[in-house]
């Protein structure tokens, strides 16, 4: 994986088929064919966007949380064509605890490409960011992200009742989480 920093400091990763880069306003479009889909936001806390400016607002909001160092969020770019696909990030609970959110376009599903992805930011995560722990939250019905992150090396812990709450009712989530030692060696 190679690593470099944009001119506003934000890391740009490379895998073999994909650039992880920041989101702008010139994804807004991209990103709304994404999350606009019901079965690509089927497990998302959130409800799909009926609005391009409610994907700016979140392409905004994912500027201000990597400016004030509460997170990070990478855009999924195609290589060869330079067509972004969709996005994974951190949400930093901690000095060194994240939270790890993704979504794919659905016509990218089951290509490995979350897995090329996420690779990449578990490593950055661990080695530039200094993370030791990095979690991720699943509801129960969603047996594509269980998959992914146990093939990732990721431990279920165990099923967190009635944790979130959206979509008009409350959710039991998974939770799963990768320590540094686990992922590098001891």
């Amino acid at each position: 994986m190679e690593f470099e920093r944009s001119i506003d400091g934000f890391p740009r990763l490379e895998t073999k088929r994909f650039s992880l880069r920041a989101i702008t306003l010139a994804d807004t479009q991209a990103m709304f064919r994404v999350w606009s889909d019901e079965e690509v936001m089927q497990y998302h806390d959130l409800e799909p966007p009926k609005y391009v400016e409610q994907v700016q607002g979140l392409i905004h909001r994912w500027a201000v949380r990597f400016n004030s160092r509460q997170g990070i969020r990478w855009g999924i770019v195609r290589k060869t064509d330079n067509v972004l696909i969709g996005s994974c990030g951190y949400r930093y609970k901690d000095a060194f605890v994240a939270e790890l959110g993704y979504e794919l376009a659905k016509a990218y599903w089951r290509q490995g490409v979350m897995t090329e992805a996420l690779k990449a930011i578990v490593v950055f995560g661990f080695e530039t960011l200094n993370l030791n722990r990095i979690e991720a939250r699943v509801m129960l019905e969603n047996n594509a992200s269980t998959q992914l992150l146990k093939k990732l090396g990721f431990q279920q812990e165990g099923i967190l009742r009635e944790y979130g709450y959206w979509k008009g009712q409350f959710h039991d989530l998974r939770l799963f989480s990768l320590l540094k030692r686990d992922a590098v060696g001891d």
